[in-house]
């Protein structure tokens, strides 16, 4: 039986689309199958805030920013904490990234027509030694235009492929099996579902219309991790982050269910990493939620106070925006699935920025005026609207009245007044203080020496119980599913691997799904504006070795 096309693509999210349009490029056909309406093309990178990590870029040089692969690597590897036997390939996948990330990857993706923000953003600082997790220097370039900024390139070149009849697009395709011939994958098979006029990020329909069988040279997986279930997040949660979460919030759609991995796994493929993910402790409601459980988190600069669910102050080095994963582990073990940010207003405007180009319509809209006018409003938009309606927040000029609302909302009696003002006061006389022994009011400090946080990302250092900064804000704070680190093991050519080290014929996985290369190129830890450009790295390497594979 003749071939339907030389690759089948399953999933139409960035990885997957810049696969098709590398393949493409090589005069290879393509189908892409995708589960979802056509109104999903571009999957979860479409809401992401477009953060990229790239090395020495002009960007960080403006801003006096010293930057070098060593230094990165230094930063990946020291986060990553590699040690497994099956991390080989991931470790391959870091090195292999980290020499894109600082050479040809801006200059690739400029010449395609992407652009940046200027001012770099210092995500994951870390807090440790020198050989530990974090960034030593800022490197989250912001794209500009935010996630459908960073999709647009390659949602031109796969219409453009459309156009030529070298890829063609099957939405409401939902694969259930890999076929294969002689032990090579040679095509797909799966259910066809019915037609939805679902909107972006909402639940469509899963009645079964029909079936249908692709065959191909080769199949690339493209479809995802695991984070919209929530049962498989807590079946792969690791001890070492104590026990699951009860309560969690989504900060993706529910049809990101993982249900691809399974599928591989049993044509074959060996799946690792599973017990590594990534999921964010600043999760908020959404007050005009898309998906179930829809979450937005926030990405605050460093001024803010974190409490446990009992108003004890979170230990050093576990501040705002320096170790995710540390945070999450120490909040595990607090017994409780909520954490609390109490803060200022002028804080609260100066540093809080909200994950997701929805929730930044001046950047994803590229629009300087916006820029200028969110500047000068001193709260923004999109933030004030959670202080007005967001179930999570707590605006009060009155100190007691703001811990009996944190304990109406977080549990009753959870917290002490007079232990939480005493922490606070604490704090706050240091802030007075040019000296001061607190370490949170230090890296404030340091943070402020970068011009771009001076500009836009930190408040002046100041009492968070001066008057003059109200009212008081208090955030309940949610944990937040997001990425898997883990995924489908593969080699440098993106071609999926079996127990035996060997490579399956015909099967290749990239994204998500692919751990971002190798089957967990991050290891334990990322180092953030590394989740879309793993997606892009792993993409095109599985486009151009594919097309060379196929004849």
């Amino acid at each position: 039986m003749a071939e339907d096309a030389d690759v089948v693509t399953v999933g139409a999210g960035l990885a997957g689309l810049v696969a098709a349009a590398e393949l493409a490029d090589a005069g290879r056909k393509t189908i892409i199958v995708e589960q979802e309406p056509r109104a999903s093309l571009g999957g979860q990178a479409h809401w992401s805030f477009g953060g990229l990590f790239l090395i020495d870029s002009p960007e960080q040089r403006r801003l006096r920013i010293r930057d070098s692969l060593a230094l990165a690597r230094q930063d990946w590897f020291g986060s990553a904490g590699f040690d497994r036997e099956e991390d080989y390939w991931p470790r391959q996948w870091a090195d292999a990234y980290l020499d894109f990330a600082s050479a040809e990857k801006r200059s690739w993706l400029h010449q395609q027509g992407m652009r940046w923000f200027p001012v770099v953003g210092w995500a994951e600082r870390g807090g440790y030694l020198a050989t530990g997790h974090g960034n030593s220097v800022p490197r989250f370039h912001v794209t500009w235009g935010t996630g459908p900024g960073v999709l647009e390139p390659f949602l031109r070149r796969v219409a453009e492929g459309e156009a030529r009849g070298l890829i063609e697009l099957r939405f409401r395709h939902r694969v259930t099996g890999l076929t294969r011939s002689g032990g090579t994958v040679d095509g797909v098979e799966g259910e066809i579902l019915e037609e939805s006029a679902a909107e972006r990020g909402q639940a469509s329909a899963r009645t079964v219309t029909g079936s249908f069988a692709i065959r191909a040279q080769a199949v690339i997986v493209a479809s995802g991790g695991i984070g919209g279930n929530h049962e498989l997040v807590r079946r792969n949660w690791p001890r070492r982050l104590g026990e699951p979460p009860k309560r969690m919030l989504s900060g993706v759609p529910a049809h990101v269910d993982g249900a691809m991995l399974a599928v591989a796994e049993g044509a074959g493929a060996k799946l690792i990493n599973g017990d590594r993910m990534w999921h964010y402790v600043e999760g908020i409601a959404n007050w005009a939620p898309i998906w179930p459980a829809h979450a937005i988190r926030i990405l605050p600069g460093p001024s803010s106070l974190w409490f446990d669910a009992r108003g004890n102050r979170l230990p050093v080095p576990l501040f705002p925006g320096f170790d995710t994963l540390g945070t999450l582990e120490h909040l595990r073990r607090s017994g409780f699935d909520h954490s609390w940010f109490v803060t200022s207003r002028s804080i609260v405007a100066k540093e809080f920025a909200l994950s997701g180009s929805e929730q930044n319509p001046d950047l994803t809209g590229k629009s300087w005026r916006q820029v200028i006018q969110r500047a000068r409003a001193g709260m923004p938009a999109p933030v004030q609207a959670f202080l007005d309606k967001g179930e999570d927040f707590i605006v009060e000029s009155d100190f007691s009245r703001m811990v009996a609302r944190m304990n109406e909302l977080g549990g009753a009696g959870l917290i002490d007044e007079a232990h939480l003002r005493t922490q606070i006061e604490a704090r706050d006389r240091d802030a007075d203080n040019p000296y001061g022994k607190d370490l949170q009011v230090t890296a404030l400090r340091g943070a402020r020496a970068y011009l771009g946080d001076r500009l836009i990302r930190t408040a002046k250092p100041h009492r968070i119980l001066d008057p003059a900064h109200g009212p008081l804000v208090a955030v309940r704070l949610n944990i937040l599913t997001r990425k898997s680190l883990g995924g489908l093991m593969t080699d440098l050519s993106a071609r999926v691997l079996g127990e035996d080290g060997a490579p399956v014929p015909g099967l290749y996985a990239v994204g998500e799904a692919a751990g971002f290369g190798g089957g967990g190129l991050h290891g334990y830890r990322a180092l953030e504006g590394t989740f879309l450009g793993g997606c892009i790295f792993s993409g095109r390497a599985a486009g151009r070795a594919g097309a060379q594979a196929v004849v």
